[in-house]
């Protein structure tokens, strides 16, 4: 048994050389290396840029859109509850007229 003893060693030293190999080849550079080189103004300015866009969405869009939606759930709902409680029947008559009212309203206040 020593010849397949003497294989298995063999395969299992190229298989260990192969590693080494491909370990060897890797950049010899370490991630802080890479991660600590400064921006480019590029990058600097995508980031102001991206930064900018954050404050729009949370400074405008989203509290006018939170408003907007809310307002038409409210008169949703009332329309709701008054044909259930109340047995009316609660009809806009401009429908186009009530969204733009009720858009206009929304940002009245921002």
């Amino acid at each position: 048994m020593s010849a397949a003893e003497s294989i298995i060693d063999l395969l299992h030293d190229t298989e260990l050389s192969d590693d080494k190999d491909d370990v060897d080849s890797l950049p010899s550079m370490s991630t802080e290396e890479i991660y600590s080189e400064p921006d480019s103004d590029a990058q600097e300015e995508w980031e102001r840029s991206l930064e900018q866009l954050q404050l729009i969405l949370t400074m405008m869009i989203v509290p006018w859109m939170g408003k907007f939606f809310g307002r038409k759930f409210a008169y949703w709902s009332w329309t709701r509850y008054m044909t259930w409680y109340h047995n009316l029947d609660v009809q806009w008559t401009n429908k186009k007229a009530f969204n733009a009212v009720g858009a206009v309203e929304a940002a009245a206040t921002l």
